[in-house]
């Protein structure tokens, strides 16, 4: 593994481990959450505010940066972390999602994707090489290879064929970036490979075995949070895992509600990213040890506590749930600031605690007391909001995180 980038793992429970990732930017503690800065903004938040609220690296998305204001332009301005003057580590996908999700805009062949911008419809080949340079131009910390990510509704041909395609890219991308950190000076920069393999056992288990044979400095896990049920997700997850080095560290894409980062850590992955927390936030959702609390609600409209009693974010230690219900009547932008706050906080707070507990020896205990007091989500309904999000996403062209909201 590089000499920038590694991985210790400090203790495990079960499937759940806390570990340390070394990058050229600092170290995390895993298990982590990472804020979605898509367009190198986590959205009404800036670097120090992200920095007090404990978030200790974050994912950029470099479909939409190379789109705008082009990888070029980024890279002359000194990278990602000058260009948006954060100090600590950065994720980047390779694009590959945001390709796929805008299927009516794409053409894929062996060679690569040739899509249409949503921006202004230009035309645009992204190669396994091109999303590699693209993300070695950003500067990011971790970096993601192209793959292809089927829909899960897909059948097993068409799932096999997305998979051993990955696969090519997969080795594409390894070539590629081995040949660019030989040319660049500076801190190395980590690739990780993707398994693919949709919902179906035995692909998952091809694909993660393939690419663990290559030299790898991690893994995400992807194609999954994409309307299948949670079980279904939380199986996948865990066949995979079973076959990937354990000494290099996991990767869940597109992973956010509370009560799925427990089980994603109990099933051994380290880091997550999602909007969830932030796009909730935005729509007057706030996350309690006791579920989802919906500010537009008229019981909050004399309310004159805080949010959470024992919260220590700034939005709860000084403001009362009467006046966020007021911000978000009238649709004041400050609002928005302080939903997303604290369910950051929440969040990332969350991962703090099951590291403690993983530690401790007692995460199995922390979860199940999690998990008996936050309501989940009714399945169906989910699935069909989810639905909802991907189909309106697809229409205005969206940056398509894969969350469940």
């Amino acid at each position: 593994m590089h000499h920038d980038f590694a991985f210790q793992i400090e203790a495990s429970q079960s499937g759940a481990r806390a570990g340390i990732l070394h990058t050229p930017h600092g170290l995390i503690a895993t298990p982590a959450f990472l804020p979605v800065g898509t367009q190198a903004s986590v959205k009404t938040l800036d670097p120090d505010e992200l920095d007090h609220l404990g978030a200790s690296i974050i994912l950029a998305n470099a479909y939409h940066l190379y789109l705008r204001p082009g990888a070029e332009t980024v890279q002359k301005l000194g990278g990602l972390h000058a260009f948006m003057s954060w100090r600590k580590p950065i994720l980047t996908d390779s694009g590959g999602f945001q390709v796929f999700s805008l299927a009516h805009l794409v053409r894929v062949d062996d060679e690569g994707a040739v899509f249409r911008s949503h921006l202004d419809g230009s035309q645009h080949l992204l190669t396994p090489e091109k999303a590699t340079e693209v993300q070695h131009q950003l500067g990011a910390d971790i970096m993601m290879t192209l793959d292809e990510c089927a829909p899960y509704t897909a059948d097993k041909e068409h799932h096999r064929l997305a998979m051993e395609r990955t696969h090519r890219w997969a080795a594409r991308c390894l070539k590629a970036h081995t040949a660019l950190e030989s040319e660049v000076p500076g801190p190395r920069q980590a690739l990780f490979g993707i398994p693919q393999g949709g919902t179906f056992a035995d692909l998952r288990r091809e694909s993660a075995r393939t690419l663990a044979s290559m030299d790898f400095a991690g893994f995400g896990i992807g194609g999954l949070s994409l309307g299948e049920p949670k079980e279904v997700t939380q199986e996948m997850v865990h066949e995979i895992v079973t076959f990937l080095p354990p000494e290099k560290p996991r990767h869940l894409l597109g992973v956010g509600s509370p009560e799925d980062l427990l089980e994603g850590i109990a099933r051994g992955a380290d880091t997550f990213d999602s909007v969830l927390p932030t796009r909730i936030a935005r729509n007057g959702a706030l996350l309690t040890p006791d579920g989802r609390m919906n500010i537009h609600n008229a019981r909050f409209k004399t309310a004159s506590g805080p949010i959470q009693a024992d919260c220590g974010c700034h939005t709860c230690q000084r403001f009362s749930l009467s006046y966020l219900h007021h911000l978000f009547r009238c649709q004041e932008l400050l609002g928005y600031r302080l939903a997303t706050i604290h369910n950051l906080w929440f969040t990332l707070h969350l991962m703090r605690d099951a590291r403690e507990a993983i530690v401790a020896g007692t995460f199995e205990t922390f979860r199940k007391s999690f998990l008996e007091r936050f309501p989940r989500t009714d399945p169906q309904v989910q699935q069909e909001q989810k639905a909802k999000w991907l189909n309106s996403a697809r229409r205005r062209g969206s940056s398509m995180p894969n969350d469940i909201i």
